[in-house]
């Protein structure tokens, strides 16, 4: 130990550290069957385009199974899948990313693949993320966005007129609560009034919308009365554009870098749910993996600290937290 080089110790403690956290990630593994924590390494699955995945064997029911980390019989590699949600967030369209692949995959992937991968993980990351609570500002504000969706790719007949009602954090950045509507009657603008409400745990102060009535109403009834201070929980600041009083700021830059998304998808075609779908996939990427330029890092990085998200694909970190919540 004495003689042992500084480059040799070092080497050797930092192959202690990975064996350490291999250790501690095995310890996580349960038998997805009867959920016991009695497992151990039973070989190897081989696969064509994923490798070698590795394979565990429950020692109380004897069966025999492999991790599912989000990507459980899917055909196509994580890096392929990831790189895929990352390029169509940035602006490259379903069949652009499919003329990409084919160049560096020799596995190529249909648009249909893409879109449907586009779907799948924007549902199950929000489904984990639309439950974090965050550290947020004294101010949030509301607006909605306007968009045409037809029923049908095939035909330009029948357009409906449709909503995506949204809401950020002035002070962190981060899109608290949105959805895609039909409409944007009272029962829509509760439904994001009331996630506001949960997600920033009561700590808001001031509700800042445009001039539509309907806000009114709904905010006194969202976030309540209150006894002790005789006055409502909230400071409803209605901020009327067209009459000259002010700009949200905030959510106007907001729904800018939407547009620039959204505005080569020609409207949306299909069903509402899969427009919902989109967006929700576009508030992960806003919030999770896109530097926003003012804050100078990721909104969540302010308003939820304590989520870590290891490595440069945050892509894959959102799938795989997504999926160990699901377990517990």
């Amino acid at each position: 130990m004495g003689d042992e080089s500084p480059v040799n110790f070092t080497r050797r403690l930092n192959q202690m550290k990975s064996k350490n956290n291999k250790q501690e990630e095995y310890k996580k593994v349960s038998c997805p069957f009867c959920s016991s924590a009695n497992v151990i390494k039973r070989g190897f699955r081989k696969t064509e385009n994923r490798g070698k995945i590795q394979r565990y064997s429950c020692q109380d029911c004897n069966k025999r199974f492999v991790e599912d980390k989000g990507f459980f019989r899917m055909r196509n590699n994580e890096k392929k899948i990831t790189c895929a949600l990352d390029l169509f967030y940035r602006g490259v369209s379903t069949r652009k990313v499919q003329e990409h692949f084919k160049a560096f995959y020799p596995h190529n992937s249909s648009n249909v693949s893409i879109y449907n991968w586009v779907v799948k993980y924007a549902e199950m990351i929000s489904n984990f993320t639309d439950k974090l609570k965050i550290n947020s500002g004294k101010e949030i504000q509301v607006d909605e966005m306007e968009y045409h969706r037809r029923f049908s790719y095939k035909t330009k007949k029948k357009v409906s007129k449709d909503w995506f009602i949204d809401s950020i954090d002035c002070q962190t950045r981060f899109m608290v609560s949105a959805k895609y509507f039909k409409s944007r009657g009272k029962k829509e603008i509760t439904e994001v009034m009331s996630k506001v409400k949960y997600k920033t745990g009561g700590y808001v102060t001031t509700i800042t919308t445009d001039g539509l009535l309907t806000y009114g109403n709904v905010v006194k009834k969202t976030f309540g009365w209150s006894n002790k201070e005789q006055k409502y929980s909230v400071i409803h600041n209605r901020v009327n554009a067209s009459k000259g009083e002010g700009f949200n700021l905030y959510i106007e830059r907001l729904h800018n870098s939407i547009r620039e998304r959204t505005k080569i998808f020609r409207g949306f075609h299909g069903s509402v749910e899969s427009a919902d779908s989109i967006l929700k996939g576009y508030a992960i990427f806003y919030n999770f993996i896109r530097k926003h330029q003012n804050i100078k890092c990721c909104p969540y990085e302010l308003a939820i600290p304590e989520l870590k998200l290891n490595g440069e694909n945050k892509w894959i970190s959102l799938i795989e937290l997504s999926k160990q919540k699901v377990k517990r």
